[in-house]
């Protein structure tokens, strides 16, 4: 029979179910942000090539560190649902129903309650979520990360770190809008460095993992935008030539 669980023991078993995948897993949220501990448990999952989805719900809640650590894990599966409310977590023996997001507030700060099923004990229950998760599934749309990668071959052994320029930023609001990514493409200086640009001159900083301008960034055509995986900053253009690594 489903077993009740309250906030820890949510956070327990679905430890414990993603360490005890062997065959499949399924992480169903709505929101999606991964504490460090789970990240180590997928990626030790992933090492064994099962079957990992990730389903999620809202466009604007993956942010880019998540961004980047799912595209290093080409084995998980990442798909949409625009109408996902449920939340889900589920292996080839085990099954867990749940208020909590896999979101790090949630589970850090948020009162959450669930069940926890058993297929060795309760297998008509089992076999119910089961096929709820497939229609789930069946209803969702596949998604690529896409992270700008820097060719490692072709940088020097030994990388000096990022330098503040001295040279004066010139305004350039009317240009064009690039992304880091597409900044870090013209300019061949890695996207990560990039960032630390805008962060050492002032343009830019980052708050619980969202990218915001400064008010000398804004001056400087910096824009806040709502991307495809969370809050990015878009800059003008001519800014690239600014830009030293």
């Amino acid at each position: 029979m489903a077993e009740f669980l309250d906030t820890q023991g949510v956070s327990y078993y679905l430890k414990k179910l993603i360490d005890g995948a062997d065959d499949k897993l399924y992480l169903i949220s709505p929101y999606l942000q991964l504490n460090n501990q789970l990240k180590l448990s997928l990626e030790d999952r992933h090492k064994f090539s099962i079957d990992i989805v990730m389903i999620y719900g809202k466009v604007s809640e993956i942010n880019p560190t998540d961004s980047e650590w799912l595209d290093s894990m080409p084995g998980i599966k990442l798909m949409f649902h625009k109408d996902l409310h449920a939340k889900c977590y589920f292996n080839e023996k085990e099954a867990i129903i749940t208020s909590m997001n896999l979101y790090m507030f949630s589970q850090q700060n948020n009162v959450e309650m669930g069940i926890y099923v058993s297929k060795e004990k309760d297998e008509k229950l089992y076999e119910q979520i089961a096929q709820e998760v497939d229609r789930i599934k069946r209803g969702s749309e596949h998604r690529t990360i896409s992270v700008q990668k820097v060719d490692k071959k072709k940088q020097p052994e030994s990388k000096p770190k990022t330098e503040v320029s001295s040279q004066p930023i010139k305004n350039t609001k009317k240009a064009k809008l690039l992304r880091t990514k597409e900044l870090s493409q013209k300019t061949g200086i890695s996207s990560r460095k990039v960032n630390s640009w805008f962060v050492d001159n002032k343009l830019m900083y980052k708050k619980d993992d969202v990218w915001y301008t400064t008010k000398k960034g804004k001056e400087e055509g910096g824009v806040e935008k709502d991307g495809f995986y969370g809050q990015e900053v878009l800059w003008p253009e001519d800014i690239s030539g600014q830009i030293k690594e």
